[in-house]
C-alpha cells in the first residue's frame, strides 16, 4: 500500500536534478549532524521536527534509526572508558526499553501520519522547556524508577526516534560526571536504536521510499559530524547547547501549529498562537539562562542537554 507523503510544497526539482524535498532533508540533516558532532547528540531532535514538515513518520523513522545506530555506537566508543560504571547505572532502563520499543513500533505501524506528528510535537515541546529551565530533581530510588522509565522511553523513541530530552533530564538529575553521563547516554541510545531497528524490520517498515533517503542523509552526516567537532572548539559549548534548544522550541512550535492547522480547518485563525506561546516561553527562559549563568562557559559539571 502506498504511503501518502505530506508536504508543504509541490515536488519541484532543482537544476541539478534533486527534488526540493530531498534537498531540504539534506540541508536539515547536515545542520543536525554539525550539532551532533559538536556536542555529541542532537541529530534526531533537530532533524525530526523539520523533516516531518515534508515526510511522514513511517517514511522518515526507519532511515533515521539506521543512521542513529551508527552515530550512537560512535558516541559510546568515544566514551568507552566510562562504560563499565555507566552500565551498572542504566541497566534497568535498558531492560525497560524492550516492551516499550515493541509497543511504540506497533503504534508507528498502525496510527495515521497526522496523529503521529501531533504526538511527536506535543511530547517534545514541554520536554524542551523543562530542559531549558534547568530543572533538576534527584531521584533516590533510581533502579526502581529505571524499568518504567525505560518502557516510556522505548515507546517515545520507537514512535519519534527522539529520546534525548527525557533521558538527559533523568541522567542530569542523578549528578553523573560528564564522561559518565555521555557513556550512559550512549549505552541507552545504542540499545534503543538497535532494538527499534530490529522491530521495524520485523514489522516490514523498511520500504524503498525509506531506504531511498539514506543516500541523501549519509553524506550530510559524514560531512557534518567532523565539521561540528571543529566548530565547537571556537564556541562556548554551553551557550551553543542553549541556542540549539531555542531553535528546537521554535521549530517544534511551528510544526505543531502547522499540523493543527492541517487537521482542524476551524483552527486556521488561532493555530499559530501555539508558535507564539512557544516563542514567548522560550524567550523568557533564554533571558533567564544568561542572567543566571555563572562561571566559565563549559564547566566540568554534568549538565548536557541531550537532544
Amino acid at each position: 500500500m502506498a504511503v501518502r507523503r505530506a508536504t508543504l510544497w509541490t515536488p519541484l526539482e532543482l537544476p541539478f536534478g534533486l527534488p526540493i524535498d530531498l534537498t531540504f532533508l539534506a540541508l536539515v540533516t547536515l545542520a543536525a549532524a554539525i550539532v551532533n558532532g559538536a556536542i555529541g547528540y542532537g541529530f534526531s531532535s533537530i532533524t525530526v521536527p523539520l523533516a516531518l514538515l515534508t515526510f511522514s513518520s513511517r517514511v522518515l523513522n526507519p532511515a533515521l534509526v539506521l543512521v542513529e545506530v551508527t552515530l550512537n555506537l560512535y558516541v559510546l566508543f568515544v566514551n568507552r572508558g566510562s562504560a563499565g560504571l555507566a552500565v551498572r547505572r542504566v541497566w534497568p532502563i535498558v531492560l525497560g526499553l524492550v516492551p516499550g520499543v515493541v509497543v511504540g513500533s506497533l503504534f508507528l505501524a498502525s496510527l495515521q501520519s497526522d496523529v503521529l506528528k501531533v504526538v511527536t510535537y506535543t511530547v517534545l515541546l514541554p520536554l524542551i522547556f523543562v530542559q531549558a529551565a534547568g530543572i533538576r530533581r534527584p531521584i533516590k530510588a533510581e533502579r526502581r524508577v529505571g524499568v518504567p522509565f525505560g518502557t516510556g522511553l522505548g515507546v517515545l523513541y520507537s514512535v519519534t526516534t527522539i529520546s534525548g530530552p527525557p533521558l538527559a533530564l533523568l541522567l542530569n538529575n542523578q549528578g553523573l560526571a560528564r564522561r559518565d553521563f555521555r557513556a550512559a547516554l550512549g549505552i541507552v541510545r545504542v540499545a534503543e536504536s538497535g532494538m527499534t531497528a530490529v522491530a521495524y524490520l520485523l514489522l516490514g517498515l523498511y520500504t524503498p521510499r525509506s531506504l531511498g533517503l539514506l543516500p541523501v542523509i549519509l553524506p550530510s552526516v559524514l560531512i557534518g559530524v567532523p565539521l561540528g567537532a571543529l566548530l565547537i572548539r571556537m564556541l562556548a559549548a554551553e551557550t551553543f547547547r542553549r541556542v540549539t534548544m531555542s531553535f528546537d522550541a521554535w521549530i517544534v512550535g511551528f510544526g505543531l501549529s502547522r499540523v493543527v492547522e492541517q487537521i482542524w480547518t476551524g483552527a486556521r485563525g488561532w493555530a499559530y498562537l501555539i508558535l507564539a506561546a512557544a516563542a514567548a516561553i522560550d524567550l523568557v527562559l533564554f533571558i533567564r539562562f544568561f542572567r543566571r549563568r555563572r562561571g566559565p562557559p563549559d564547566s566540568e559539571g554534568s549538565f548536557d542537554s541531550g537532544h
